[in-house]
């Protein structure tokens, strides 16, 4: 079984989970809180990985890992925004300098 396959389940899952039940279902209750709770939670989720990798195990760091994607795709479904639009735009810059391609973007 490959990742792809893994992060298209956990795609379609949560696309089935978004609008469900808030109190049968976690990905619900997020949703019912509005994309800021999302927001906020995948920023919670992205400093405990950072600490996890400063400070604890691999097996710590794997699971913050998946914590992370995994509030990543609730809030990119929230915000209807399909993952293989997210892997799309990773094809577009491989083989890109990952300082070239910053140095392009559009300036704010």
């Amino acid at each position: 079984m490959s990742s792809s396959d893994t992060l298209a389940r956990l795609e379609a899952t949560i696309a089935q989970r978004l609008n469900a039940d808030p109190d049968s279902s976690y990905v619900a209750r997020l949703n019912a809180k509005g994309v800021g709770k999302i927001a906020q939670k995948l920023g919670e989720e992205a400093t405990e990985t950072v600490i996890a990798a400063l400070t604890e195990s691999r097996q710590a760091l794997v699971g913050e890992a998946a914590d992370l994607i995994f509030h990543l795709m609730v809030l990119l479904a929230a915000k209807d925004v399909p993952l293989a639009e997210v892997m799309a735009e990773l094809d577009r810059r491989e083989g890109t300098s990952g300082i070239a391609e910053k140095a392009a973007r559009p300036k704010d």
